[in-house]
Order: C-alpha cells, then structure tokens, then sequence
C-alpha cells in the first residue's frame, strides 16, 4: 500500500470540503479550487478528516490512491494556507517590476520582457531583484515560476540569471588565462 495514501488528510477550520460523483470542490478563505478523482480510489469524509483508499489492490490503484492523497491534500493547504516561491534574479541591470497582473522583466536583452501572470497568480517585487510568487493552486504556482525562470536560466560561470531562492548554481571555472604553452 501507499505509505501517503494511508495518511488522513485534517481540514482545518474555514475550509468546505464537497465530495460529488468523482468531484471534489474545497472552498477557503485564500480561494476555490477542484478536481475530479480517479475512479481507482474511494473517498471518505468523516469528522473533519478525508480519507482516501484504493479500491483495489492492483498497482494503479494503489499509485492513484498516492497521488489523490496529494492532490487534494495540496487542495486544502493551497485554500487555507496558500503556496508560495521566490525567485532571485542574478546579473548587472537586471531587474523586475510588478505591473498588474505582468511582470517587466529586464534581463539583458535588447528589450524589456513582460510576463503575463495566469489567473490565480500574484507576484510581489522587493529591491527589483527577489520575485514572490504566491497562489492557491500549486500546480499553476510551480508553471509560472518555471516559465519566469526560463526567460534566462541561471548559467554556471558568471551565475547570472533567474533561479530559486533555494536553487544552489554549481560554478565553474572559466578558461584559464596566460597559460604559454
């Protein structure tokens, strides 16, 4: 069996959790999100705490009782709670700025690149270098951030570019200089 889908996901006060014919609903104060389950799994509400077991004992099942677990454990943080990343940008003039629902980015191109933010998304900008991320939905949160950091990924000699506050860049050595041969 599935070690995290055995595990009872708690629904915290403030957060309406509707179970409907494969459908599931979870209403909080940060948002409204969905989703449908897999028919492989069941899925039981009892006394503020959602369970999700496997029909079956077939690998699939037991991989999709996992994996719905997650899915709708990131539901109810993702309400409650909310999601969040941060990325850094790296680099002599580069920078970016909160417009609305776009970010202008100025990445050493010839010219400022705008990043329309999916709905549900909000950036924050502080000191033109750190891009704050925060959404209820984790998956969108964690597309956005991959397509804001590949507009200029982080490269290894210089380390310029964007990447995640807890992304480590491995450097390397540039070509040695004055070496006569």
């Amino acid at each position: 069996m599935s070690r995290i889908g055995k595990q009872p996901i708690p629904i915290p006060s403030g957060v309406k959790f509707n179970l409907d014919a494969g459908a599931v609903t979870v209403n909080g104060p940060k948002g409204n999100l969905g989703m449908r389950v897999s028919p492989l799994v069941d899925v039981k509400v009892d006394d503020g705490t959602v369970f999700v077991t496997a029909r079956d004992q077939s690998r699939q099942a037991r991989a999709a009782q996992g994996l719905n677990r997650q899915l709708l454990s990131n539901l109810v943080v993702g309400v409650s709670a909310g999601f969040q990343r941060v990325l850094e940008i790296n680099g002599v003039g580069y920078r970016a700025e909160s417009k609305g629902k776009a970010l202008h980015l100025a990445l050493g191109y010839s010219h400022p690149v705008v990043f329309d933010l999916p709905e549900g998304v909000q950036a924050k900008v502080d000191k033109q270098t750190v891009i704050t991320l925060e959404s209820a939905d984790r998956q969108a949160l964690g597309e956005a951030a991959a397509a804001i950091r590949k507009l200029r990924p982080p490269e290894p000699y210089k380390g310029k570019g964007i990447k995640y506050a807890e992304e480590r860049i491995r450097r390397k050595a540039g070509k040695a200089v004055g070496a006569a041969s």
